[in-house]
């Protein structure tokens, strides 16, 4: 049952979906008695006392063991039983008690690890309670005596720090000392020298002190016999031993057995044997019986690690004397080595246009066995285009015996195999990868034969527009491609200095805001070149089309906008719905979407009294005029592109609504209309201040003049012609800036020799009768704005399709 409850805790523990990706670390010091605190879990997991019941939450551990217990009600870990850490750890450094917090509804767990913390809770303790040591009575001073140490399952500082003999005596004092904690030695050093017939035997004790705080002490007796005078040494049979075994003889073999005499009797004749050095002893392969005097074999020989091994032999009696023999074991060889290749040169890569019979590799072979078992030959596997050639006793060179091409083959696996003499013979293979190193005799290559890019006007300097990419079939060096633009630019192509393009990503950038209305497109010539000796290049044309953006906004052109005065707009009061009162004329410097206009009465004095053509930019009567007009009609119409997002302008334009053009009279009690900068009112005070001073002066000569004017404008006589009459304004109005192009002349009605009007009728001399007619009704003249039209007032892209004659003979008067 515990070992399924086991299995069904550590499945869960696996399918658990969150955990803590660090456990959650607690210390406790062995034997704190039960209910002792470790810690509060619940508030270091991040989770309230009440989830604890409501989640089931309980500990598991790996054993099953509950060393621990989790307190539900306050989430708090503590002893559940008595912890001993030498039970639990033994004499390991650390001891760490891995725990699992199970949660249900949700599934969950925490990893904790509760380190158990030594105390002082063990003295040391001797193997002993009593060590008797036999010392002869002209032991010289200085001489030293190994004793066990004592053991103490405490670590640390818990452990044995020192020792010391009590009562203290003049003769003898005690030595501690330690390599590693597992190199711990206690010797007693013989201060002054013994006399058996002063003192045959004495006692003290020898006592173990620990670094506990308080501290803990262990106790064993000493007792030191005084031996008789001994005076016959032992003596060995030969000087030197000598045996042979094979290199793979078992463990356990007898190599040989030394014997030594005494002529001493009793316990000084009694002889012991042990090699003369204990850490040559428990490093050493050999052992040897302490009675019998046989060295026998421990562990496995290797004849290519030592061929010989020499050992000395101390043969001790009862009385403490010894004397020491040499012994030389020679190791015999087996065929347990297989031959070694060992590479003095190999040179990869190389190049592919190297000459036959170049060296690529110069290794010699050998093998540590002896005789036959070492004698070693050497061949190659099947390979067309290397050889081995033999150099120098076990030398060889491989060397190539074919043309190399790398676009062929990159890369040539060579195998040798070396084998030696023995039974059964043994071998070793040695692969060569050789590659062969690339020449520059490849081009780059575009992934494209040209490229178009894209870039919007005003743009942000130094914007990326695309990207070149050429690729080469070498490797390295060779192929590294970078690029950059040729010197010279294509024939019938201004330069530019607005591309870059990077040297290492091949990144088109372009440097500087670009005018769509002045470059429109344009192309350079990108080099690609890698980094070989000598270089090789490819190029490709890039094209670069500037894409219009909508950042010109319309230009009025008529009704001029800066005059001064205003014109007006004259109309009949009998005019009837749809008359046309005028038409704005507008252009716009951009091109395609961005240059088609739409026009919209944005104000009016009278707002159902007009409409305007969103096409044409017409301006006509919506209704007949009537009596309670306003004489005089204010309007704005707004002129937008269709750009996103889209820019307009405005044209502002004045209408009169007049019964008669021959007698234009000011309304009384209408001071709305009265406007100081009103071209109107200016020429009406001055034509009738000038026909009250001169009237019977220069009538005849005032009507001579009129008449004659008019004479000539009913000869056909028209401000500017069609030939004067830019062609690039027809070419705007089938792209949507001008829907309806026009010409304009001027016709006096009756009675226009009392006012200074001037009235323009829209003529098209080059498209048919039907578009444009000369003359025509009254009712549909125009009053076309006053003053000349500058280049200011047309657009950069508009104002370029004239030359300036041409442009400075469009003028109004």
């Amino acid at each position: 049952m515990a070992i399924a409850r086991q299995v069904l805790c550590l499945s869960a523990l696996l399918s658990l979906p969150h955990a803590r990706s660090q456990p959650l670390r607690y210390s406790v010091a062995e034997e704190a008695p039960s209910g002792s605190l470790v810690a509060d879990v619940a508030e270091d997991a991040g989770l309230a006392p009440a989830q604890l019941s409501a989640r089931r939450a309980r500990l598991a551990s790996e054993d099953g063991r509950q060393r621990l217990r989790l307190d539900r009600a306050t989430g708090r870990l503590v002893v559940a039983e008595r912890l001993d850490r030498e039970e639990l750890c033994a004499q390991a450094p650390a001891c760490t008690l891995p725990l699992e917090l199970l949660l249900a509804d949700p599934l969950q767990f925490f990893r904790i690890e509760v380190a158990v913390r030594d105390v002082n809770d063990h003295s040391p303790r001797f193997p002993d309670e009593q060590i008797t040591l036999k010392i002869p009575e002209r032991t010289d001073p200085g001489s030293r005596f190994p004793l066990e140490v004592a053991e103490d399952l405490d670590i640390g500082s818990n452990s044995v720090q020192s020792y010391s003999i009590s009562p203290e005596t003049e003769h003898f004092r005690v030595l501690f000392g330690s390599q590693s904690e597992e190199d711990k030695h206690v010797e007693l050093v013989l201060e002054k020298p013994l006399d058996r017939e002063e003192q045959a035997e004495m006692s003290f004790s020898l006592i173990a002190v620990d670094g506990g705080s308080p501290p803990r002490s262990g106790t064993t007796q000493i007792h030191i016999i005084i031996l008789d005078v001994n005076d016959n040494a032992p003596v060995f049979t030969q000087k030197l031993y000598v045996g042979q075994i094979l290199e793979d003889a078992p463990e356990g073999t007898v190599v040989l057995r030394v014997m030594a005499t005494d002529l001493d009797l009793g316990t000084n004749g009694d002889i012991f044997y042990h090699f003369s050095q204990e850490v040559g002893q428990r490093e050493s392969a050999f052992v040897i019986d302490p009675m019998s005097g046989e060295i026998k074999l421990t562990k496995p020989l290797d004849f290519e690690e030592a061929e010989k091994h020499e050992l000395r032999v101390r043969a001790t009696d009862g009385g403490g004397l010894s004397a020491v023999s040499k012994v030389l074991v020679e190791v015999l060889d087996v065929n347990d080595n297989a031959p070694e290749l060992v590479v003095s040169s190999f040179s990869s890569p190389l190049p592919e246009n190297v000459p036959t019979g170049t060296v690529v590799a110069f290794f010699t072979v050998r093998d540590r066995d002896a005789g036959a078992n070492g004698k070693v030959t050497c061949a190659l596997e099947d390979q067309l285009s290397f050889s081995l050639r033999p150099a120098y006793k076990n030398y060889y060179e491989l060397v190539t015996v074919t043309t190399l091409d790398r676009e062929e083959m990159a890369r040539y696996i060579v195998t040798v195999t070396a084998a030696d003499a023995g039974t059964p013979p043994l071998t070793t293979t040695q692969t060569f990868t050789v590659d062969i190193s690339d020449v520059n005799d490849n081009a780059p290559v575009f992934n494209q034969t040209s490229y178009t890019m894209y870039v919007r006007e005003n743009n942000v300097p130094t914007v990326l527009v695309g990207t070149v990419y050429a690729s080469d079939a070498d490797i390295g060096p060779n192929a590294k491609v970078t690029y950059s633009l040729a010197p010279v630019h294509p024939i019938g192509q201004p330069p530019c200095s607005c591309i870059s393009v990077n040297s290492e990503n091949g990144h088109v950038f372009v440097l500087r805001p670009l005018d769509y209305e002045q470059l429109k497109q344009t192309e350079v010539l990108v080099i690609a070149s890698d980094a070989g000796s000598p270089p090789l290049s490819a190029n490709v044309t890039v094209h670069l089309v500037v894409v219009d953006e909508n950042d010109n906004a319309p230009l009025v052109l008529h009704p001029a906008q800066d005059s001064s005065p205003a014109s007006s707009e004259l109309v009949p009061m009998s005019a009837e719905a749809g008359y046309l009162v005028t038409k704005v004329v507008a252009i716009d410097a951009d091109s395609g979407q961005n240059s088609w206009l739409s026009y919209h009465l944005l104000k009016a004095s009278d707002p159902g009294l007009f409409v305007v053509g969103a096409q044409s930019g017409e301006v006509h009567l919506r209704r007949p005029v009537t009596e309670r007009d306003t004489v005089k009609q204010k309007l704005i119409i707004l002129v937008r592109d269709n750009g996103r997002p889209p820019l307009s302008a405005t044209a502002a334009l004045s209408a009169l609504l007049l019964n008669d053009f021959s007698d234009v009279r000011l309304p009384h009690g209408s001071p709305d209309i009265v406007d100081d900068s009103d071209s109107l009112t200016t020429y009406l005070i001055i034509s009738l201040v000038f026909v009250s001073l001169l009237f019977l002066t220069s009538m005849a000569a005032f009507i001579t003049c009129k008449v004659c004017k008019r004479k000539e404008l009913k000869d056909g006589h028209v401000l500017y012609a069609a030939s004067n009459f830019p062609s690039s304004l027809a070419d705007a109005a089938s792209a949507g800036t001008l829907p309806h192009p026009y010409c304009y002349e001027i016709s006096l009605t009756t009675g226009s020799g009392n006012s200074e009007f001037k009235f323009l009728k829209p003529i098209l001399p080059s498209l048919p009768p039907q578009h444009c007619a000369l003359g025509g009704d009254t009712d549909e003249e125009q009053v076309f704005p006053q003053g000349p039209l500058t280049a200011e007032d047309v657009a950069p892209e508009n104002a370029g399709m004239l030359s300036g004659e041409e442009f400075n003979s469009l003028s109004f008067n």
